[in-house]
């Protein structure tokens, strides 16, 4: 049997780079792809891996090309936003290939039209699409299941983001400018999702320390709000981000180096509220960009190994994989350091959860 292949679409900006890069030093062959085919031979090119790596120009107006980036692959890895724009046709064109798709969405209407609408298609298809395997989101996510995990009701649940020394790409700086702008926001609260027109407040999130308490915005619109209630039983979720990091520096890094841009660092809590009580867990690291591509890519291989997932559909990070097995391998790999106990010890198990 020959070995998946994992196609990369946005290959050339910083995270589909990074994916690539991570993809190419496991042993993995890939194709990359995006909309320029210039830019992703070049890229071919400079990774120097030989028939491990491939190219195709597959432009979003061109549904035949992007079919046929699918149909080439096991897994699709997307990796350029805003996904607002790009994610509706990368998405559709692996469904009807019939291959996986996983994404580094955050935007809330982008990942909520993917289970509405791409759901039934994709279990007819036999694909399984992961949006929002990522840092903002993807983490949040993961570790809500883990903190969550064996609790009866949760009243309330809420993911913390502190975030220093973010440096925003160009695409990144795009979604942000649209995100915040639009200020119709998919809620979840009263043990239902709704959206409508909400007004951000600021709020106080009780990191532990050394952190200690910040003063926050809230809610930040990140998918969690979607993806939580699905494995979490949860009454309220929000996203909540400190207020330090919309600093203007943080939207003006488009032109800074990679050195630069690797330098964040955050911690990433949630605390889960019960009747009795509830309990808090978080990781602490460095780099947000190369955690967000671990992340992608560990899901993206849990998808390609054989035999695959048991059935097709949209699914949230945590319903795809062992969350807490996932930030385990994380862990490992130094990407942060989790609260003492939180996580199980790391192992090579397979993680996939859709069976």
């Amino acid at each position: 049997m020959s070995p998946p292949i994992i196609a990369v679409y946005g290959a050339t900006g910083h995270t589909g780079r990074l994916v690539a890069t991570e993809l190419l030093a496991r042993g993995h062959r890939i194709v990359l792809a995006g909309r320029d085919a210039i830019a992703v031979q070049k890229m071919t090119t400079e990774l120097d891996a030989g028939e491990r790596v491939e190219a195709l120009a597959a432009p979003l107006d061109d549904p035949g090309a992007l079919r046929e980036l699918a149909a080439g692959c096991t897994v699709l890895v997307h990796c350029a936003g805003p996904y607002s724009e790009t994610g509706r046709p990368v998405a559709e064109a692996a469904v009807a290939a019939g291959c996986h798709y996983v994404d580094h969405a955050l935007e809330q209407h982008h990942v909520r039209s993917l289970f509405d609408e791409l759901d039934r298609p994709a279990r007819d298809a036999g694909s399984a699409l992961v949006p929002g395997a990522s840092f903002y989101g993807g983490y949040g996510d993961l570790l809500a299941a883990v903190v969550a995990a064996g609790l009866p009701e949760v009243r309330r649940l809420v993911i913390g983001y502190a975030v220093a020394g973010w440096r925003m790409t160009a695409g990144a700086r795009r979604t942000a400018d649209q995100v915040i702008a639009d200020l119709r926001r998919v809620t979840f609260t009263d043990g239902a999702l709704d959206e409508h027109y909400v007004e951000p407040r600021n709020a106080v999130f009780p990191f532990p320390p050394p952190l200690g308490p910040q003063s926050m915005v809230a809610p930040v619109p990140y998918h969690e709000t979607i993806t939580v209630p699905r494995h979490v039983p949860a009454r309220e979720v929000e996203a909540q981000m400190t207020a330090h990091t919309f600093a203007p520096e943080t939207f003006e890094g488009q032109d800074v180096d990679d050195a630069t841009r690797a330098g964040s660092e955050y911690t990433v809590a949630v605390q889960a509220i019960t009747a009795d009580g509830g309990r808090t867990g978080l990781v602490t690291g460095r780099d947000l960009w190369w955690g967000a591509a671990l992340v992608s890519v560990e899901v993206a291989l849990a998808l390609a190994e054989p035999p695959g997932p048991a059935r097709g559909g949209v699914f949230a990070p945590a319903e795809a994989v062992d969350a807490g097995a996932l930030l385990a391998r994380l862990e490992r790999r130094g990407a942060f350091t989790a609260s003492p106990g939180l996580l199980p010890d790391a192992t090579d198990e397979p993680l996939l959860g859709i069976r």
